[in-house]
């Protein structure tokens, strides 16, 4: 046996408290002596293709060209926590995404057999895979039941409101909420997981994984709109985002949001889809539910998928081409005050599960538990999100064959720079 003395492990704690210097360090891919001189030089380089910037004025997966996965992971911060832990956890996330996203493991591996490794290991040697990291804020961090926990809550932006319950909503509690949100997206399921799991496990102790749901998009070759598991593309209408004007209009918050000025926020929703009632629907049918043709996207009526709709065109007996109660219709801008959101949904399927079903045929018993993992960005959510679900959960014929079952909402900061974190504005004034 060596006699050979095997140096201190850092403890989890000691991990979160020691700052941002080494993470960064190994981020520029040197050591911390390498930082200053290295920076610019490194900045300024032109990245590979399987990797997405971390830093910069705006958080990575939001304009970001759709990645094939998700894992979106919501958490409650410990009651026992104090406001410097959480700082703490917001700096050692904020250092561990920066190494995921450029394909390093979330700490520096120590490689002592005799202790727990740092890292899971199971992304070594694995591509980045466009990985981004997104992370969100929810209302209980500034709030919950009516205690100020961080003496935050007089920072509590006015559009992080509570979400209002919308007809049919059947919210499951245990996966609606949470404090903290953290998504991961990456062309790599496993590098998506890897991810998150990391992140989970710096938050030992003073936060822990309230609900998470994984989800997948599949685009058409050489790009396109994902389709659904229903088998219509989704997110067409989306405002373009390479054009700033749009951008800066219905997506980033400007001036009035103070601290979350370059932020924006997230509403997701786990919406559960009939698929074995919506297999047998006509084609025609389904057409009309959504308001668009199914193998090219079009507006019913056209021929092309980003062809505006014609809502006042009508056919030979008078009716409306597109009708009035189809989704496609209910949810655009034209019947909603000009209200735009940016959908950035996912297909999940978790399985099979007992079910009873809220619309006719009104069938009990195993069905498929899978739908849609919906989520949108906007620059307020009452104006956003908000508007047009009041409106789809009245009026929308797609209602038929869809249940919301989980929801949250969540102030996404705006992005992080070299050397600060994730949410560092918040805390400034304090």
């Amino acid at each position: 046996m060596s006699n050979r003395k095997t140096p201190p492990q850092p403890s989890r704690r000691g991990f979160l408290l020691g700052g941002g210097a080494l993470a960064l360090a190994g981020w520029l891919g040197g050591a911390p002596g390498a930082l200053a001189a290295g920076a610019a030089k490194t900045a300024a380089a032109k990245l590979p293709k399987d990797v997405e910037p971390f830093y910069g004025p705006h958080q990575g997966g939001i304009l970001t060209p759709q990645q094939q996965n998700s894992y979106f992971a919501a958490f409650d911060v410990a009651d026992t926590a104090k406001r410097e832990d959480l700082i703490a956890l917001l700096k050692a996330w904020t250092d561990a995404a920066a190494r995921l996203t450029h394909g390093q493991p979330a700490r520096a591996l120590s490689g002592q057999s005799d202790k727990a490794p740092l890292d899971s290991g199971e992304a070594v040697g694995l591509s980045p895979a466009r990985l981004t990291l997104t992370f969100g804020f929810g209302p209980g961090l500034f709030s919950k039941n009516g205690v100020d926990r961080f003496g935050l809550a007089a920072r509590r932006p006015e559009a992080l409101v509570d979400l209002p319950k919308f007809n049919g909503d059947q919210l499951v509690p245990e996966r609606s909420g949470g404090d903290l949100s953290v998504q991961a997206c990456a062309d790599d399921p496993q590098v998506a997981f890897h991810a998150v799991r990391q992140l989970a496990a710096l938050a030992d102790g003073i936060a822990s994984v309230r609900w998470a749901q994984t989800g997948f998009a599949s685009g058409a070759p050489g790009g396109g709109t994902p389709r659904n598991l229903m088998g219509f593309k989704d997110g067409t209408n989306n405002p373009s985002t390479k054009d700033p004007a749009l951008m800066n209009q219905f997506i980033w918050v400007g001036d009035e949001g103070g601290w979350m000025k370059g932020g924006s926020y997230v509403v997701v929703r786990r919406i559960r889809i009939a698929l074995e009632h919506w297999d047998k629907t006509e084609l025609g049918f389904q057409q009309e539910v959504v308001g668009r043709y199914k193998d090219s996207g079009a507006p019913l009526g056209q021929r092309h998928e980003f062809e505006p709709m014609k809502l006042n065109a009508v056919d030979k007996d008078g009716n409306p081409v597109i009708p009035e109660t189809a989704h496609s219709r209910v949810a655009s801008a034209q019947e909603n005050d000009g209200a735009r959101i940016l959908r950035r949904a996912y297909s999940y399927n978790d399985g099979a599960n007992f079910t009873a079903e809220r619309w006719p045929p009104w069938h009990q018993g195993i069905e498929y538990d899978a739908g849609l993992f919906f989520i949108a960005y906007q620059r307020d959510p009452r104006t956003g999100f908000i508007r047009i679900n009041k409106k789809l959960a009245s009026l929308d014929m797609m209602n038929q064959y869809t249940t919301h079952v989980a929801s949250a909402i969540f102030a996404c900061p705006p992005g992080a720079r070299p050397g600060g974190y994730i949410g560092e504005a918040l805390f400034a004034a304090l």
